[in-house]
Formats: C-alpha cells, sequence, structure tokens
C-alpha cells in the first residue's frame, strides 16, 4: 500500500471533513499534513495532547496482546496501539470516521496492523473475542444504555485484562477522601442519598455544548462504583476524567448477570 502524494492527500482530507481527530499524515516529500489544524471545538491538536495524559499508563509493549479502541473515529488511538505492538480491532459506527481511518492507514499504518471495522459498543454483545486491553474513550457519555455499554464491554475484557475508561464528569468530591458507602443501607436511609460523597449520574435532557448526544454525566464516586458492579478490581482514576481497571485473574459474571445479557443478545442457553 503506497501512500497517496501531498496534492491529492489534502484533496483527500477535504473530501472527508469535517474531521475531529487531528493526525498528522506524510505527505510523501517528509512533510506532514494535519486533517484538523483549526479544531472545531477548540481542542488545539486533538487528540495527541490527550494521548500524552495515557501514554505512560500503557505498557510501551504490547506486542502479542489483543487490543480494542471503542469508537474509534479516525483512528489516533490504534494507530499509537499498533505502533506498541497490539493486534487492534479498532470499531466506530460512523462510516465516515472510519473512511478517515482508512485514509490514514495508508499512511501511518501499511501493514494493516488494525482491523476497522463498523460496529457500536452494543455489538460487543454478539461477539466472542475477548482483548487484553479496551480503550473506551470519550463515548460514555453519548449513550443512552451506559450502563449497558460498560456491561457489554466487560464481557469482552480478559481475565487480567485492562479497561481505560474516558468520560465528561459532573462535579464532585474524591472518592479517595470520601467515606465509604455501606454495603448495605436500610431502605429509610435515604438522607444518604443527598450527602456530596454519594455516587451520582447527572441526565443531560437537552443539548450540552450543541451537541444532543451528551446524555449523562457521571461523578466520579459514580464511575468508580459502576465499574466496580461491573466486575473490575484495581479501579484507579488516572486524571480528572480517565480511569484505568483491571478484570481478576479469575474473574466470574457479577452475580445479577444471570443470562441477562445473554437474552438481550438473542443468545439461547
Amino acid at each position: 500500500m503506497n501512500p497517496p502524494d501531498m496534492p491529492e492527500l489534502q484533496q483527500r482530507i477535504d473530501e472527508l471533513a469535517p474531521w475531529f481527530h487531528n493526525l498528522h499524515l506524510p505527505d510523501g516529500t517528509g512533510g506532514r499534513v494535519q486533517t484538523c489544524p483549526d479544531h472545531p471545538l477548540g481542542l488545539g491538536d486533538f487528540p495527541a495532547w490527550k494521548f500524552e495524559e495515557l501514554s505512560p499508563h500503557l505498557p510501551a509493549d504490547l506486542a502479542g496482546l489483543a487490543a480494542l479502541d471503542i469508537g474509534c473515529n479516525a483512528g489516533y488511538y490504534a494507530f499509537a496501539l499498533a505502533e506498541r505492538g497490539a493486534r487492534v480491532t479498532a470499531i466506530d459506527h460512523d462510516p465516515r470516521y472510519l473512511a478517515q481511518a482508512r485514509l490514514a492507514q495508508e499512511s501511518l499504518d501499511p501493514r494493516q496492523r488494525v482491523r476497522f471495522e463498523q460496529a457500536d459498543v452494543y455489538d460487543l454483545l454478539h461477539r466472542e473475542q475477548a482483548f487484553d486491553v479496551v480503550l473506551f474513550l470519550g463515548v460514555l457519555y453519548h449513550l443512552r444504555y451506559p450502563l449497558l455499554a460498560l456491561d457489554a464491554i466487560a464481557r469482552r475484557v480478559k481475565p487480567g485484562g485492562t479497561l481505560f475508561l474516558q468520560t465528561l464528569t459532573a462535579p464532585g468530591p474524591d472518592p479517595a477522601r470520601s467515606p465509604a458507602i455501606p454495603d448495605d443501607v436500610g431502605l429509610n436511609d435515604r438522607e444518604l442519598m443527598t450527602q456530596p460523597h454519594f455516587p451520582r449520574l447527572a441526565f443531560i435532557e437537552h443539548r450540552w455544548a450543541g451537541d444532543p448526544t451528551n446524555w449523562f454525566a457521571f461523578d466520579a464516586a459514580a464511575v468508580e462504583a459502576v465499574l466496580r458492579s461491573c466486575g473490575y478490581e484495581q479501579v484507579e482514576r488516572l486524571t480528572d476524567e480517565l480511569w484505568r481497571a483491571r478484570k481478576p485473574g479469575e474473574a466470574e459474571a457479577p452475580w445479577w448477570d444471570r443470562g441477562t445479557l445473554d437474552r438481550i443478545a438473542g443468545k439461547r442457553g
């Protein structure tokens, strides 16, 4: 696969606009062409600066590991995982983003170490492949069914595997400095729900930042509580809106999953 030359490359970038990922594509002359130099949301060189927050927490060597990028957009994170040696599956529901990713792949991943597929997070309920590393970045708050999505993902993370989650968050106290929530709360002890440290999920009825698909904002306590309920251990807050969660080595289905997800997926025992 030969990368396109400069005039052709710029034309193809323009044809696939607007872009959300600002990729720096080789132009065939030793230079680079940016796909989104003037970001529509004023995010600058996105997601390069965002990846700087994640990069130190990813293993430098992912050789032999299977990785999944959910909501891959134009593929920045997927290409970064492939550069570290991972076998990468990258999914997105938007065909235009996938077309952008495949254009970028011609020059950034000519060996096609990344497999791009049109799918959404709920499609993971119908799949069997499991992954060592899963990225779920900037997607959760766009979903009408966030817990179903997280449960679907948890099924695709291998025992001992790792999920990286980034999401829009609501203001709230730091869970690491807050009192623990009791394992069992009395039916009438509802005053606890009014306490600042109780996990909260804000519902966004109308637009947020002009986007009607911004539906939910978890506070940090809710993010961590939900991840634990999905069966993860060692839930770590890496930045204000980025978490790492590890699956235990001998992972079992959560107590509440008695075939529920199989029924949603249309499977029969």
